[in-house]
């Protein structure tokens, strides 16, 4: 039935459904002001550099939030280091509380990583296991939050697509028939102990941070993720 408004219309409201308001579960987000619970997951990762003696151990602890519901989701809220090195006792300590609070605050973090890994030491880097080089202990420690932020959702896993794992597995082939043909006359073709399935003169690259760069077909190939300047 159609009804007619004699007066003015000075404003207007909508009507909110109460009953579906009731009924609907309330989505808790990551904020500051959250609870710490009384029992947290974790994870813990150790790190082990050439530069120290002793190793760090990187816990990082998640709060599961809406449990049990189609929004639950595991987030990131503290992180501890620990090493028998007193050496940085002070930056580690200042970094943990930066950080749990960034992870506390709610929020995308995901910007930590790359904010860790463009530290660089001013003595230089080192390469760890697997011939990845690390520009400062600092961003190793970017590469532990990484790792444990693709572990529980938080970045989305990078894998190569069928094409590339191809190209890849072909360069090394052509690489292997060669007995490191296209690597520089007089340079080692051995594997590095630290740096397993690559030659021993390959270069670094500058993607994956990977030393597995080597000249093929007159072209500088990753090995490792296949980045090519050829291509």
């Amino acid at each position: 039935m159609a009804v007619k408004i004699e007066s003015k219309i000075v404003g207007y409201e909508v009507v909110k459904n109460q009953q579906a308001e009731a009924e609907a579960p309330e989505v808790e987000h990551m904020h500051e002001k959250l609870q710490r619970p009384e029992v947290l997951m974790g994870e813990t990762y150790k790190i082990k550099t050439p530069l120290s003696e002793h190793a760090l151990y990187v816990t990082i602890n998640d709060i599961v939030l809406n449990p049990g519901t189609e929004h639950e989701q595991r987030r990131p809220f503290e992180i501890f280091i620990n090493s028998k090195n007193m050496d940085h006792f002070q930056w580690i300590v200042a970094l943990t509380r930066i950080i749990s609070a960034v992870f506390r605050k709610g929020g995308d973090c995901t910007f930590l990583v790359e904010e860790l890994r463009s530290v660089f030491d001013p003595k230089g880097g080192y390469f760890k296991k697997g011939g990845r080089f690390m520009p400062s202990l600092v961003a190793e420690i970017g590469d532990v939050i990484e790792m444990h932020l693709r572990k529980i959702g938080l970045i989305a896993e990078e894998q190569l697509d069928e094409h590339q794992r191809a190209f890849i597995e072909q360069k090394k082939a052509e690489l292997a028939s060669r007995g490191g043909a296209g690597v520089p006359a007089g340079e080692d073709t051995t594997q590095a102990a630290d740096n397993p399935g690559y030659p021993e003169s390959a270069q670094l690259c500058g993607k994956c941070q990977t030393k597995a760069v080597v000249q093929m077909d007159g072209c500088m190939t990753c090995l490792n993720c296949g980045e090519s300047q050829c291509s």
